[in-house]
């Protein structure tokens, strides 16, 4: 019979960072050379379920985080998740791959892998305008034999390295840990884990970097000081970047009473500032579905805009995101019910916890990258008297243009806040 202080541990770590900068570089290659082949769920299928998720989870989030900063990246999240139901079987699996809002009777097991895996190739690609590295680790613990046919997997269909580990030891396991992590985000997550059970058995770890610059960047001379109002009661004082006869698609949705303005990159991602109405972001929240980003991005047209302003910031995340899963009903594996047979041979293994880091930076040069191409037409101006100012809480949805998928996904509450 189990008892839970028994039980051999599986820690799902996630970690994230994206900010501004001028340097370029190529990204890992993260394409594995012995590739699985067959029909994969197709990129338009896999990118709408991202996005369900993504919304979903984000509800989540800012419900248990009422009027904070949520920043956070559903795509690390979606491939760490699909990463662990290869290891997965019978009601475990499902939930997984249900509560990543793949519909299994129209789409294969087999389909979804190798829709991540195509993923994986596709972010890979070199490119001198964007620094994107994503990568999948596990740490597993010494003597432990995974099952062939999962290390196989693991390696054709998610490019994962795997580090044998002393978890007996847990504060070296720790730190082996979070020094791989922080070299992979280039110093920008540091301590993803702050304890390790000497249980654990087995670490899957999933890392986003990113790196990107505006097209169009922000001149930092122009950047002031300005109050930018967290509630109606409350008022801070941020670094407000500003630019003047910025041509850029813009979106005024009478319907849900927000304004929209996507910012694009040189590499041809972009991002999409979200500016709901004073009071009327919760409504807003409340409506966050896949239908609504797509009816967002065929509304976006190209207008001049007299002048936008926009905090500069750093935020932050440190989630735990067991019982926040368990709300998008994946529960089996967090328990003595957990099925991951496909792992190893010890079936006594489950998840002890889900850790997520991630951290976004935006400023006058640049941030992170979503999906956008400019369309060469008529060009028209919004009201050329009144600015357009992020000047109170704000979400912010970072599309990446080959994969439609979302990378990051948060609100501005407070810019003052790391």
């Amino acid at each position: 019979m189990r008892t839970e202080r028994m039980s051999p541990l599986l820690a799902l770590g996630l970690l994230v960072s994206g900010l501004c900068s001028r340097v370029h570089c190529l990204p890992e290659n993260v394409t594995p050379e012995e590739r699985h082949k067959g029909t994969s769920v197709d990129g338009y299928s896999l990118a709408s379920s991202n996005t369900d998720f993504a919304f979903s989870l984000y509800k989540q989030l800012a419900l248990k985080n009422p009027n904070k900063n949520v920043i956070f990246s559903p795509l690390s999240i979606s491939i760490a998740l699909a990463f662990l139901s290869l290891g997965a079987r019978g009601p475990t699996l499902t939930e997984i791959l249900e509560g990543l809002k793949f519909n299994l009777t129209e789409t294969p097991e087999r389909e979804i892998h190798q829709g991540f895996q195509h993923l994986l190739q596709t972010l890979s690609r070199p490119s001198n305008e964007l620094q994107l590295s994503v990568g999948n680790t596990m740490f597993v613990q010494e003597q432990l034999k995974l099952l062939d046919k999962f290390r196989e997997d693991a390696l054709a269909l998610y490019a994962s390295e795997t580090f044998s580990t002393n978890f007996k030891d847990p504060e070296t396991a720790k730190s082996l840990i979070n020094d791989y992590v922080k070299n992979k985000t280039r110093g920008k997550i540091v301590d993803l884990f702050k304890d390790l059970d000497p249980l654990t058995k087995v670490i899957l770890v999933n890392y986003i970097y990113f790196k990107a610059q505006w097209r169009t960047p922000f001149d930092p001379k122009q950047t002031y000081k300005s109050q930018f109002h967290v509630s109606k009661n409350k008022t801070v004082e941020v670094p407000m970047m500003s630019i003047g006869d910025l041509v850029t698609p813009y979106f005024r949705d009478e319907e849900l009473d927000c304004t929209l303005v996507e910012l694009t990159y040189t590499s041809n991602d972009s991002a999409l500032f979200i500016l709901p109405d004073e009071g009327k972001m919760q409504d807003l929240e409340a409506k966050l579905i896949p239908e609504m980003l797509t009816r967002w991005r065929e509304s976006l047209y190209p207008r001049r805009i007299h002048e936008l302003n926009l905090p500069r910031f750093s935020i932050s995340s440190d989630y735990k995101l067991k019982d926040i899963l368990s709300q998008l009903e994946i529960k089996k594996v967090f328990t003595q019910e957990a099925d991951l047979s496909g792992i190893t041979d010890d079936h006594e293994l489950e998840v002890s916890q889900v850790v997520h880091k991630a951290v976004l930076d935006v400023g006058e040069e640049g941030t992170e990258g979503a999906a956008a191409t400019g369309v060469k037409v008529g060009i028209t101006s919004i009201n050329n008297h009144i600015p357009l100012s992020f000047n109170r809480p704000f979400l912010i949805a970072i599309v990446l243009k080959d994969t439609q998928s979302i990378i990051f996904l948060g609100k501005v509450t407070n810019p003052s806040q790391a």
